[in-house]
């Protein structure tokens, strides 16, 4: 147990020196997303701004965390953080429904020629059969690496059904829609990434479960960061295609 999470269970809420330990402790914590996260960003994106908002969530996080409920403030805070982060970029019309109907595009174009040619297919194949420029493809993987699954996607569009499907990601609330339907995606990923090409595995396992950054994971395998960058990108989209071809999430 880290200090941070001693503090939580110790102290009371009424303490002002209770959001302040704790918003200081974590602040590195935003920084990290928020850097994890604007990598997938083009250059025109303030990360200050991006950094404030995620302040804020930590903020939120502390004023709304239950120290009383079974689950870590680490897993509570890093939600919110992250969340706040996407909404902001949501809001920006960075992740908007045109932007996400071009991720669906390029996923679904990708997925017909590879099941066409029977083999991978690379950014100027995916380009021609489009019709567009190949710096359209390119920036297009970026946005799609940002978050791999939304909660519309989910299923969930309501402001009430985001916060009980947070509520159950964080604090495991018993609720058996969540439960099940969470179960199902995860089992599938899980799937999905066994059959991913091994370089694609590996960067994935760097990433998500090692944290490293998209450069530490570079080094490890020998690779540029941009380089990196795209097997992820190549990655989220194999995963959200076998989820589609599951109904999992929605198209």
């Amino acid at each position: 147990m880290t200090p941070a999470q001693t503090t939580v269970k110790n102290l009371s809420k009424n303490d002002t020196s209770y959001r302040d330990q704790l918003i200081t402790e974590y602040l590195p914590y935003v920084k990290r997303i928020v850097h994890r996260i604007a990598v997938h960003l083009p250059s025109t994106i303030d990360i200050d701004d991006l950094m404030n908002v995620g302040v804020i969530g930590l903020i939120q996080a502390v004023d709304r965390y239950d120290p009383s409920r079974d689950n870590k403030f680490m897993t509570y805070a890093v939600f919110r953080i992250k969340g706040a982060v996407l909404s902001e970029l949501r809001s920006r019309d960075f992740l908007s429904r045109s932007n996400r109907r071009k991720i669906r595009d390029l996923e679904n174009t990708c997925l017909k020629l590879e099941q066409t040619l029977g083999r991978e297919v690379d950014d100027e194949e995916i380009a021609e059969e489009l019709g567009v420029d190949i710096e359209k493809i390119r920036h297009t993987r970026q946005m799609s690496s940002i978050s791999f699954i939304s909660f519309e996607e989910l299923g969930f569009s309501s402001r009430d059904e985001k916060e009980k499907l947070l509520s159950y990601l964080v604090e495991n609330d018993d609720d058996a829609l969540s439960l099940t339907r969470l179960k199902e995606i995860k089992e599938a990923v899980a799937r999905a990434i066994e059959k991913l090409p091994e370089k694609e595995r590996l960067v994935i396992s760097l990433y998500y479960l090692d944290e490293l950054t998209m450069k530490e994971a570079g080094k490890v395998l020998n690779i540029t960061e941009s380089r990196v960058s795209q097997i992820h990108s190549q990655a989220i989209m194999r995963l959200r295609a076998k989820l589609k071809r599951e109904k999992l999430i929605g198209d």
